[in-house]
């Protein structure tokens, strides 16, 4: 599990969640997307710059699925709806409206 923050003043979101964790957060690598996250045990934590997408305005809990495809198609089953279905990563909202990202297990 990773939770999103978008960033206004990314080296100040830094300060802050490495402060507050105690942990220090790494440049991304490759195919997890721009910005920075936490390693280790537990969900994770990325901050990025803050832009106009779907998964930009505020923060988000991703959660990792086996397959994307199928976990998008229950989405809009179970009366959610897809924002945004990236290659990798998706943007959804649940049946309360409330937003999530979905993404591949690792």
């Amino acid at each position: 599990m990773l939770v999103e923050f978008p960033a206004d003043d990314p080296e100040r979101a830094l300060r802050f969640w490495e402060g507050v964790l105690g942990t220090g957060l790494a440049p991304r690598g490759p195919g997890q997307g721009e910005g920075w996250q936490s390693d280790g045990d537990g969900a994770a934590l990325g901050v990025h710059a803050r832009a106009s997408g779907p998964g930009d305005r505020v923060s988000l809990p991703y959660f990792s699925v086996p397959d994307v495809p199928a976990a998008l198609e229950q989405v809009t089953a179970l009366g959610g709806a897809v924002i945004h279905a990236g290659e990798r990563w998706a943007i959804c909202r649940d049946s309360e409206g409330s937003p999530f990202g979905l993404g591949p297990v690792s």
